[in-house]
């Protein structure tokens, strides 16, 4: 192998190693600060903005990354007190975007199918209330 075919491998790779990196960094500073966006959205009490920016959090899935759970949990908690209040209409959107989330995040896996079997009894239960209001 001539030496210039062995400077083009290897400047190639180092490209692609760091295109990759440099995505994987993006992402996480995106999660993040969805994430934190949602944390503020929903300190104010602002429903639209906390599930919007939770759900962004989410479709910047990073494997393993406790900033998913963390979000999931929150999309959880808000569809869990709207039902509670009564607000069948705003719970359902919760738990749907949860669910649509790790749905749109498929790739070789489906991650997040605890919670989307967990949002599927839900909503399953919720849609024949919403009806009765």
């Amino acid at each position: 192998m001539s030496e210039q075919l062995k400077r083009i491998i290897a400047n190639s790779i180092v490209i692609i190693l760091a295109s990759l990196l440099l995505f994987f960094a993006s992402t996480w500073w995106r999660m993040n600060s969805q994430f934190k966006q949602g944390e503020i959205a929903h300190g104010k009490g602002d429903f639209t903005g906390a599930v919007a920016a939770y759900e962004s959090a989410l479709h910047m899935y990073i494997p393993y990354h406790p900033t998913i759970e963390k979000a999931a949990r929150k999309l959880w908690q808000i569809g869990e007190a709207n039902e509670q209040l009564g607000d069948v209409k705003r719970a359902l959107i919760a738990y749907r975007s949860l669910r649509s989330s790790f749905y749109a995040d498929r790739w070789l896996i489906t991650p997040g199918k605890s919670w989307i079997a967990k949002c599927d009894r839900k909503i399953a239960a919720l849609v024949p209330m919403q009806h009765e209001r």
